[in-house]
């Protein structure tokens, strides 16, 4: 089927569904609305009115809480909790209904008045104003729910003061219906006007969907002030009984709310409007206004002598207990906010250390790499006239054959002039990001050639190299170039070192252990002044221009190359040793395909090793 067919038939299925919702929700009106206005004309005024008004009214706000939590299961908390706290004030509204249920229905009593459940029908509406804080409608940071519980329990507390302080005297402290009546008529109206006219704000600042969601509940919120607005006249009047025509805004209203949870249910507000610059600062300021308002009302009422006695003293004391509860909230609040404040902080301290060390790494990332570079290129260079030594070496070596003693040395300019050629062409191949050619290698081997080349630069010291080579170790996989590089630098370091003293030994071991090998450099020098950061590029402590830094951060970077590890410490005794450990060849086919390959910063390292191999022969790292 084509793309032009399937778009009229989905249109056609939403349609279909739009117009059976719009049917289901008709029906549902006319059932509770129409029902309800004509059975106040079948039914006869008495009893069976009035339990039929009773049921009905413990009925609409259960459909109200139930339409609005079907959008209570989404993805985001913040929605969640409005669509929650809304259904909890229909909830609290069917309770005190049930109690009124309960007087008329099972005890057949005439509902007092004042009546115990008035304090539920009023705080009903608190929930609801809190949850128009969260403003579900716009995209932001998720909000800080513990504080949001301290402005909602302030919230709370601010009703039930002013409740307590309007209401509750001419209850208990002065009794007066018909001043009782007037304080409590106009107390609720205030309370739900204020409930209208923030979601009156919310739908004309809305966007996308969340406009006609708003809009429902706008329409049912003053549906409500009107229908409760009524039944308290009336019942101030003695005109009111259940089931009577005054109850049919009221059931509409609740009727409405949740059929507005259903029409969100059935098309959800997504997308949301544009992301809010900050969060909501509504919550904090109704937590300042409700603070300090407390202390005002309260010296208004100490200072106002119109009052009787009894209604003074009365107020006095629910002010007290109220500004002791609000302190301590306010102080939970503070607790709460400072704890924040210092998981903030802390995540700023990270991010700027973590930005430093970015830093600092990319600092020594071009470093290095301006340094390969420079070494690559030229690498270039050096082998023109290395080849030139090469090939002299070589005639020389056939003229001299016949003495020993010359013989010998020639061998070594061979040896060192292969071995640089050997590094010259292990940096362009990794400049080339090809890998080093690695063959199975004696651990012994290495260790002496290394120890007989650094032996040229004793002549005339009081400086030994002493080896003591374990027998029969298995082979390790790796480049003998760049093992050798590790270990002639390592010696060299260590004759420096001991030439402050004018005398020392160097004792090299070998040995395995579980299928490591394991060679120890131990020297009898100064020892080392950081021991922790001499595998630091470009740190060194010798003077300007004796070293760069860059010989033992590319040893670190040579043997964790070979999957291996290395170490320094100063010995107790003087001097230092380095530790160096690397998998044999058993070890190495073990871990078989899963063999590492070098990390960038140790291939900028890596880069850098002929350069250091080039200095090593006047000592520098």
């Amino acid at each position: 089927m084509s793309e032009t067919n399937i778009a009229p038939a989905s249109a056609k299925s939403s349609a279909r569904l739009i117009l059976a919702t719009n049917w289901w929700l008709f029906l549902v009106w006319l059932a509770f609305i129409g029902g309800y206005a004509i059975a106040h004309f079948l039914l006869p005024p008495g009893q069976n009115l009035t339990a039929f008004g009773d049921i009905v009214q413990c009925i609409v706000p259960l459909f109200a809480a139930g339409g609005l939590l079907l959008n209570a299961n989404s993805n985001d908390r913040r929605e969640n909790v409005f669509w929650l706290l809304m259904a909890v004030g229909c909830l609290m509204w069917m309770c005190a209904q049930l109690l009124w249920t309960y007087i008329e229905i099972v005890q057949r009593q005439r509902l007092p008045n004042p009546f115990n459940g008035d304090v539920i029908y009023f705080l009903h509406a608190v929930p609801m104003i809190a949850a128009l804080a969260l403003r579900p409608n716009v995209e932001a940071k998720e909000q800080q729910f513990r504080l949001g519980y301290v402005d909602f329990s302030l919230l709370l507390l601010w009703w039930v003061y002013v409740y307590a302080l309007v209401v509750w005297p001419w209850q208990f402290a002065e009794p007066n219906l018909a001043v009782y009546d007037v304080s409590y008529t106009r107390l609720a109206d205030a309370e739900y006007m204020v409930f209208a006219w923030g979601l009156g704000i919310l739908a004309f600042h809305a966007k996308t969907e969340w406009r006609r969601i708003y809009a429902h509940l706008f329409g049912a919120a003053l549906l409500y002030f009107l229908g409760a607005h009524l039944v308290d006249v009336a019942i101030d009047r003695n005109q009111y009984s259940t089931g009577s025509l005054y109850d049919v805004p009221l059931v509409a209203a609740f009727i409405w709310m949740g059929t507005a949870g259903v029409l969100a249910h059935r098309y959800p507000a997504h997308p949301r409007q544009a992301p809010a610059a900050e969060t909501s600062p509504w919550p904090k300021r109704i937590a300042i206004a409700v603070v300090l308002s407390m202390p005002v009302i309260g010296l208004w009422t100490l200072i106002d002598s119109s009052e009787p006695e009894s209604i003074r003293h009365f107020r006095i004391a629910i002010t007290y207990l109220a500004i002791i509860a609000a302190v301590v909230l306010v102080f939970l609040r503070q607790q709460l906010m400072d704890r924040h404040l210092l998981g903030i902080l802390r995540s700023l301290q990270n991010s700027v250390e973590n930005l430093q060390n970015l830093r600092a790494q990319m600092v020594q990332r071009e470093k290095l790499a301006a340094v390969g570079s420079l070494a690559a290129g030229a690498a270039h260079e050096i082998n023109n006239p290395l080849m030139g030594i090469l090939g002299y070496a070589e005639i020389l070596k056939e003229r001299v054959s016949t003495d020993k003693e010359q013989n010998v040395l020639v061998e070594k300019i061979l040896h060192l002039a292969r071995r640089i050629k050997g590094l010259v062409a292990n940096l362009l191949s990794f400049a080339r990001q090809l890998p080093a050619e690695r063959t199975d290698l004696n651990l012994n081997h290495l260790v002496k050639t290394a120890s007989e080349l650094c032996t040229l630069t004793l002549g005339g010291k009081n400086i030994r190299i002493e080896t003591d080579l374990a027998s029969s170790l298995p082979p390790v996989h790796g480049n003998s170039s760049q093992l050798v590089q590790v270990f002639h630098n390592i010696i060299l370091n260590a004759i420096e070192a001991m030439e402050e003293k004018g005398v020392g030994v160097l004792k090299v071991r070998t040995g395995s252990i579980d299928n490591r090998l394991i060679v120890d450099f131990s020297d009898t020098g100064p020892g080392i002044q950081q021991p922790d950061r001499v595998f630091d590029p470009f740190y060194t402590t010798k003077p300007v221009g004796k070293g760069t830094g860059l010989g033992l951060s590319i040893c670190y970077g040579i043997v964790a190359a070979h999957e291996g590890s290395i170490s320094c410490q100063n010995l107790p005794e003087g001097g230092a040793v380095f530790h160096i450990i690397l998998p044999a060849v058993n070890a190495s086919a073990v871990l078989g395909d899963s063999r590492r390959t070098l990390h960038q910063d140790e291939r900028d390292m890596f880069m850098s090793k002929t350069h250091s191999a080039l200095l090593s022969s006047s000592g520098q790292k």
